[in-house]
């Protein structure tokens, strides 16, 4: 049977952000899909609460496919600056540079 929710935040986790090691009671959970909500079969990764502070917290729909289909983990900041423009003017239209 589940325990009660005071007894589960005693385990220790990584901030896949800094790599510091908190208890779980101290983390806040990232779901990369963006819908921690819907819970069935998902492994959750850990951020401390300062890192979780400092996301943004807007929606990021069809953002994972988009950094795939760029191969965003393997260019070099420039290269990924511009492919990412460039994609999504592609997808989207022109972006507003005034502000």
């Amino acid at each position: 049977m589940w325990g009660t929710r005071s007894s589960r935040g005693n385990d220790s986790v990584d901030c896949i952000a800094c790599g510091e090691t908190v208890t779980r009671s101290a983390a806040r959970e990232y779901d990369k899909e963006g819908d921690r909500w819907d819970r069935k079969g998902k492994t959750f990764e850990h951020l401390c609460k300062e890192c979780h502070t400092g996301l943004c917290h807007q929606p990021r729909d069809e953002l994972e496919e988009l950094l795939v289909e760029i191969d965003a983990g393997e260019l070099s900041e420039i290269e990924f600056l511009d492919r990412y423009a460039r994609a999504v003017e592609e997808r989207y239209g022109p972006l507003d540079h005034e502000r």
